[in-house]
């Protein structure tokens, strides 16, 4: 059983005792979650599509801990002209394991 849901303005496709990488959530370690934003739902071969989200499905999982990213470099650069900006960011992200999916 798999579901498609919608995680902080992301689709993941989630499988129950799967561990997927989110922006950055609000909650506290070891916190559980719902999301409702269900939108595909595959049980064994019978496939709910939502219009546009699955009626009475949800998503629980559980926050795991609170991470950041790798560096990611953003280096510019204009040929000829002696223009460079080299700038990083690490982005802050949330582990979060999927404990059941109400179908």
């Amino acid at each position: 059983m798999y579901a498609i849901v919608e995680i902080a303005g992301q689709q993941f496709k989630v499988e129950k005792g799967r561990e997927i990488f989110t922006h950055r959530l609000e909650g506290d370690v070891n916190a559980a979650l719902v999301f409702d934003k269900v939108l595909l739902v595959d049980n064994g071969g019978t496939v709910q599509v939502g219009l546009p989200t699955v009626a009475g499905a949800s998503v629980k999982v559980t926050v795991l801990e609170h991470l950041k990213g790798e560096k990611v470099i953003v280096f510019k650069k204009k040929r000829r002209k002696g223009y460079k900006v080299k700038n990083g960011h690490r982005q802050y992200l949330t582990k979060i394991s999927i404990d059941e999916i109400v179908a």
